[in-house]
């Protein structure tokens, strides 16, 4: 395993790290998350990615089962915060409240005192963003986090946020969480220049594009898949999606790789990316995204991949 820094920071990440949407705690059992987890770590992976929205708490809940044999210190946690967690008009947002109250959650249902990252899960455009920031500022100084950091933001929303933390000498975002793969690649025109000008570290999220990366939905959509259920992937299984998938696995096939290793190497070609977050719902799959940190992108290669998707 190979660990990148976080942005200018010292804090240093695993460059495949696995997170918690759409399985733990929800479509996998609490005892098959315990092994993937624990395996994930054994093999070290050291970054954990959680959200107190990921299958409303239980997801956090089932993490935290399954760290509990390792050394708190030995891993990199993150949760995040913002949507809505109950019918409560305030348990909402990036208000002061809401944040307070929201860390105190996350760290029972973790069972941990602290957080090493804590996101903004999305901008709250009814929240002043000095509000938002001096609430991080103050859990970090109260070692509640380590570090704070924001996901799924803009960089007019980004700078916003870093510009009001210079003014007040607080603590700055030194992380962003977007989404980022081979067929959707807008981070690099804007907020990629911008976290990088502030230090801002890149750990980025749906690297495989929601299996559409792997060939899955090359001849259709099976049955029972995710893209025939789930409108978030149905959105980017378009005719010329899949024709640029069908020619990446052609170039991944000849290359005697997997197409989703390749994928993954691809998002960490960027020495701006400090981590590429991954799912597992097995073993296998874990073994298999492991096994990304063994591939060289070539030059070669790379210029036969942005033929394609341009």
């Amino acid at each position: 395993m190979k660990y990148r820094r976080i942005g200018k920071t010292g804090l240093k990440v695993s460059e495949i790290s696995i997170g918690g949407w759409l399985t733990y705690g929800r479509t996998v059992e609490d005892n098959h998350t315990a092994k993937i987890i624990q395996k994930a770590v054994e093999s070290g992976i050291n970054f954990i990615d959680m959200a107190d929205i990921y299958a409303t708490g239980e997801s956090e809940l089932a993490i935290g089962k399954a760290i509990k044999p390792f050394t708190r210190s030995d891993l990199v946690l993150s949760s995040k915060l913002f949507w809505p967690m109950s019918k409560n008009v305030n348990d909402r947002g990036l208000n002061r409240k809401h944040i307070m109250e929201s860390v105190e959650k996350s760290l029972k249902r973790i069972g941990t005192d602290y957080l090493d990252l804590y996101f903004c899960h999305r901008y709250d455009k009814e929240s002043e963003t000095e509000e938002t920031v001096r609430a991080m500022d103050d859990l970090i100084r109260q070692g509640k986090i380590l570090y704070w950091g924001t996901s799924v933001w803009d960089s007019k929303q980004i700078n916003k946020a870093v510009n009001i933390a210079k003014q007040f000498g607080a603590y700055q975002p030194v992380v962003e969480q977007p989404r980022y793969n081979m067929i959707d690649r807008h981070i690099e025109t804007e907020i990629m220049p911008t976290t990088t000008r502030h230090g801002i570290g890149l750990v980025v999220w749906s690297p495989l594009a929601q299996g559409i990366l792997t060939g899955k939905y090359n001849d259709g959509i099976p049955k029972n898949s995710r893209g025939s259920n789930e409108v978030f992937i149905q959105e980017d299984l378009t005719e010329k999606n899949i024709a640029k998938v069908r020619k990446l696995t052609k170039i991944a096939d000849d290359a005697g790789v997997k197409l989703s290793h390749l994928a993954m190497a691809w998002c960490l070609r960027k020495k701006e990316i400090s981590s590429i977050i991954t799912g597992a719902s097995s073993l296998k799959q874990l073994q298999e995204n492991l096994k990304v940190s063994e591939f060289k992108l070539t030059e070669d290669l790379l210029k036969k991949v942005e033929r394609i998707i341009g």
